[in-house]
Parts: C-alpha cells; sequence; structure tokens
C-alpha cells in the first residue's frame, strides 16, 4: 500500500511553502513596525518629564514687537 508522491503533490508543497515564508515575512515586518511604534509612543510621553526643568527648546524668544 506504499503511495508514491505526485508531482502535483510537490508543485502544490512548493507553492504553499513559498506562501507560508512570504505570510510569515510580512506579518514579522508588521509586528516589529508596531512594536517600534508603540515603544516610541512611551518613550515621548510628556508625563515622564513633568518635574524636570524647562530646556532652551521649550522656550522661544517673541520676535514680534
Amino acid at each position: 500500500m506504499g503511495t508514491s508522491l505526485t508531482p502535483e503533490f510537490w508543485e502544490r508543497f512548493a507553492v504553499l511553502l513559498v506562501a507560508a515564508i512570504g505570510l510569515t515575512c510580512v506579518l514579522t515586518a508588521s509586528f516589529d513596525v508596531l512594536a517600534v511604534r508603540l515603544l516610541r509612543r512611551r518613550v515621548r510621553r510628556p508625563s515622564d518629564q513633568a518635574g524636570a526643568a524647562p530646556t532652551v527648546a521649550e522656550h522661544r524668544t517673541s520676535v514680534r514687537t
């Protein structure tokens, strides 16, 4: 009762393997971008620096007279 793997099987196997690899790469890249965005949002929160002294960049001199 041995069955041989047909050329049709290998063709479908190759197509599904390439599709799975492509999907894995796309999902991995998407989650990496999402993780980086979330980390950047956490770093930029103003509440972390609420007690800190203001820097020169936060105060602008008025140009109008």
